[in-house]
């Protein structure tokens, strides 16, 4: 692999969000947007949510907060300012994912008016054709959740199951829960899956060691579960939309392991 697939979302003075085929994968929340005015970019590498032809990327500019109840568009006064744009790039590895250095393969640009009315959240989508060849990835062809809040108890329990296994310092229920993402990601990136493995159970032991991991256990009435891509995923959110999934460290900053579900027959499954 001599190229890496990535989406560059960058932002000034106002909260945005790119999506790939109907699953964000980077965003910049309304405090990083009210920073000073420098704008905010987000790079990411997004081969594991590629479509064999035609993928649609998307900028939602001033989105929901994750996890929070979609509402109908607002009416905002623009200031002449705020700007957004979303890029999905070619770049050789090594290489800056920066337009001025990289093959640039579909983009969507914003800009806020100035004293004028725009609608927040404000959606705009380009189609783009891939030719790429990596496997269909099982998320694809998962069935549709119709009724997230139904499965809130079993997701619960499934990630407190994982937390506890964190919490003794032990990665094993983890890595049984995520073998098929851990699959897919070593397939994605051309990189061997023993070795991706053997890196998450090192990090888990080198944090466990460093300071006892004492993971959130997201409860049934804490939850969120936020469907994406129509329905096949279920991001897994805590009450202020971060992964519910997290520890503390005792230097400040957290540990977040971000959980995407899949439900077959219903049993759960970690696809992303």
């Amino acid at each position: 692999m001599d190229r890496l697939l990535v989406v560059r979302l960058e932002t000034l003075g106002v909260a945005a969000e790119a999506r790939l085929n109907g699953v964000p994968v980077a965003r910049v929340a309304p405090a990083a947007a009210a920073a000073p005015r420098l704008p905010a970019v987000r790079t990411v590498p997004v081969h594991e949510y590629t479509l064999a032809g035609d993928n649609e990327l998307e900028l939602v500019v001033e989105p929901p907060a994750p996890g929070g109840e979609e509402q109908p568009p607002q009416p905002r006064l623009g200031d002449g300012a705020g700007a957004a744009s979303a890029r999905l790039l070619l770049p050789r590895l090594g290489q800056r994912a920066h337009p001025e250095f990289a093959r640039t393969l579909a983009q969507l640009e914003w800009a806020a008016p100035r004293a004028e009315i725009y609608q927040a959240p404000t959606r705009l989508r380009q189609s783009v054709a891939l030719p790429i060849n990596f496997p269909r990835w099982r998320w694809l062809d998962v069935p549709a959740v119709a009724d997230a809040t139904a499965l809130l108890p079993a997701a619960a329990q499934y990630l407190q199951t994982i937390a506890l296994g964190l919490a003794h310092g032990d990665p094993e229920p983890f890595v049984q829960a995520t073998r098929l993402r851990f699959e897919e990601l070593a397939a994605a990136y051309q990189q061997p899956l023993a070795d991706e493995v053997g890196r998450f159970r090192a990090a888990v032991q080198r944090w466990h060691a460093r300071q006892p991991l004492v993971p959130t256990l997201p409860g049934a009435q804490t939850l969120r579960l936020r469907p994406l891509a129509g329905g096949r995923l279920l991001e897994c959110l805590a009450a202020d939309g971060s992964p519910a999934l997290a520890s503390m460290l005792a230097e400040g900053g957290r540990i977040a392991w971000p959980m995407r579900l899949a439900a077959i027959e219903g049993r759960l499954y970690v696809l992303r």
